[in-house]
Formats: C-alpha cells, structure tokens, sequence
C-alpha cells in the first residue's frame, strides 16, 4: 500500500472475490482504484509528467469544445461507470451534447464520446488492451493512447470488427480526431510541455 497523502487516503478495501459499484462507492473520495469487471485495480499517483501532457490535452480538447460543438472535458478522477462491475477513470474524458444526460453530479453513467489515456510503465497494458476492450465494448466513439516514454499518439475508433487504428504518429506530426476534423494536436507541441 503507498504512503499516503493529503489528496490520496489509506484505504483498506474489504477483501472480496468481486466488487460491485455498490462497493465502489463506500471508499473513501480519492481512494486510487478503478473498478474493472468486478476486480479493485489501484492507479499509483501520477508523475509531473504525466500530468503535464493530461492538462495540456485536456486545455486544446476543452478550448475546442467550447469553441465547437459545445459538450464536457473532465479528467481525473472522474468516476465513468460503464456497468455495474465497471468504474473507471480516464484521465481525459469528453462527453458530447448528444451525450449530456450521462453527466450526473458524482459521475458520468456510461461512455463518454472521448477518452484520452496517457500511459505509464504501470498502466501500458491496462490502457492499451483492457481498458481498448471496455471502451470499445460500452461505445467510446475515439480512444487516444498517448505514451510520453516513446512519444507516440494513436487513435483508435469504431471499425467493422472493433477498434481500428485511425492514426498513429511519433515523436512530431499533427494528429487529427476523426469524429472533430478541426479538432488536432501537434506532437511536438505536446511532448515538449513533458520535457
């Protein structure tokens, strides 16, 4: 269990085979866990780093809303519950207008539009395959993964069988969303606040 801090309690979750949401929501606010089909997965605190790029994202996605098409950018933790074993938090999150009744005080009640995971050593895998799998499950219309430790964007939307990858750039280059054509990060831009 990781020293604690002010903005992140001790928790001590009852030991179970399965959690529900119901269990989920008698933590304490704050606690680091996501609740995945069933199972508490703790989420470490993240890095100057990481959080660096999730601000910088999250600025140009909420900037574009509101320039736009209107709609909510939150990040985390913004508790998304896509079912009764699933809660999740991404660390980027759009939800659009079409949307909107998904947003309630505590928590956004099913898939938001866009979701923007920017990975660590700690959550690769997590963010590249379970977390690909439940968005693409619950009707995430984009998913972005950014990875700070190799400089790579990739976009990922609804396909014939699934995901497919819309876009993938390293190092520098422009990425454009697919649902929002005016919507797009310079990778150049974008790393270099993580520098």
């Amino acid at each position: 269990m990781p020293t604690p801090t002010t903005d992140r309690p001790e928790v001590d979750p009852p030991s179970k085979d399965r959690y529900t949401y119901e269990d989920y929501q008698q933590l304490p606010e704050g606690a680091p866990y996501e609740l995945i089909h069933g199972h508490l997965v703790m989420s470490p605190s993240p890095t100057v780093q990481h959080q660096d790029l999730v601000l910088f994202l999250a600025s140009a996605l909420r900037d574009f809303a509101h320039a736009g098409p209107g709609g909510k950018v939150s990040i985390a933790p913004m508790d998304v519950r896509l079912a009764d074993d699933t809660v999740v938090q991404p660390d980027v999150l759009y939800v659009g207008p079409d949307r909107a009744d998904r947003i309630g005080e505590q928590e956004i009640d099913g898939a938001p539009t866009l979701i923007v995971e920017v990975a660590s050593p700690s959550t690769s895998h997590l963010d590249a395959f379970d977390k690909k799998q439940l968005y693409e499950a619950h009707g995430v219309r984009e998913y972005w993964i950014v990875d700070p430790d190799t400089k790579t964007l990739e976009i990922y939307v609804p396909g014939e069988d699934g995901y497919t990858l819309h876009q993938r750039r390293v190092g520098t280059g422009r990425v454009a969303s697919r649902l929002f054509e005016a919507f797009s990060v310079e990778l150049a831009a974008l790393f270099s606040e993580a520098d």
